[in-house]
């Protein structure tokens, strides 16, 4: 586990299955309404980035991380650059890590 606070609360998030992860995945969950917050590598495309803004515009907030798609997926246990909360806990708590 990272001693990062923001990844660290991702892998638990994850542990406890509150994640959706990849940009499919996390579509799914704005477009259903169980997403909370969706995180973004610094390193995703500027495409990429666009389409998840563009979806979760008024649904839920997009924060792009200072960590890469390695460091983030290091912390999760699998690869993904795009990833959506989907617990109101967790997305207050990376929130609160992020300020």
């Amino acid at each position: 586990m990272s001693n990062n606070p923001v990844l660290s609360r991702l892998g638990f998030a994850r542990k406890a299955g509150r994640l959706s992860l990849g940009f499919s995945a996390s579509k799914e969950a704005i477009v259903s309404n169980k997403a909370k917050l969706i995180i973004v590598a610094n390193d995703i495309s500027e495409k990429t980035e666009k389409e998840i803004r563009f979806f979760a515009s008024g649904k839920c907030p997009v924060e792009k991380l200072v960590f890469d798609t390695e460091a983030v997926s290091k912390a999760i246990g699998f690869r993904a650059g795009v990833i959506a909360v989907n617990d109101e806990g967790f997305a207050q708590a990376i929130l609160n890590n992020l300020l």
